[in-house]
């Protein structure tokens, strides 16, 4: 659930796979690359994390504040864009090479993206202990595949709704009041 709250925050890479859902062009490839990429990001986070932590326990301390001061700036960030609400416009036909590097700049080219996975979703990993870690690893990995695959897929039956200000508007509320509570949970340990 944690990987989930923090993959459906819609930002550029999201709206882009929205948008190519929304045109029906491309949409494994996007789907295929999102997936993958978000795996490797998590599993690397989750391995690069435990050997920080291992050798300075106090990275953690570190890693958890960050990541809830980095929450909270997100949960702004929703709420500002919720005060002005705008609709998602579909772009004009691209073809699939510029599709696969668009693709993969807003994955690999965000700093965020490593924020998210790398660092926040690895600390959160690393606190359920050595073995379990993969476990909580496997989940948000598990997420990742089925979020992008809902988002791509599924925006071709939404696509009306998906187009109106008043929907990103409730979106930006909800991602906004999800990432305060898990600022507050990551604090609270």
């Amino acid at each position: 659930m944690t990987g989930l709250a923090l993959i459906v925050a819609i930002g550029a890479q999201n709206a882009f796979v929205l948008r190519q859902g929304i045109r029906r062009e491309h949409v494994g490839v996007v789907v295929v690359l999102c997936a993958v990429s978000d795996a490797v990001l998590i599993l690397g986070g989750t391995a690069g994390i435990g050997a920080l932590v291992s050798r300075f326990p106090a990275a953690l301390d570190v890693l958890r504040w960050g990541g809830a001061a980095y929450l909270t700036w997100w949960a702004v960030r929703s709420f500002v864009s919720a005060s002005r609400p705008s609709s998602l416009a579909a772009e004009a036909p691209r073809s699939k090479g510029s599709v696969i590097v668009t693709t993969l700049a807003l994955t690999y080219l965000n700093p965020h993206v490593y924020l998210d996975t790398v660092v926040l979703v690895g600390s959160l990993a690393n606190q359920h202990g050595p073995d379990a870690r993969w476990v909580f690893a496997a989940g948000a990995v598990t997420g990742s595949v089925v979020w992008f695959s809902a988002l791509g897929y599924g925006a071709r039956a939404l696509s009306g709704v998906l187009r109106s200000p008043r929907t990103w508007q409730t979106v930006d509320v909800v991602i906004g009041v999800m990432m305060l509570l898990l600022a507050v949970n990551l604090v609270r340990g």
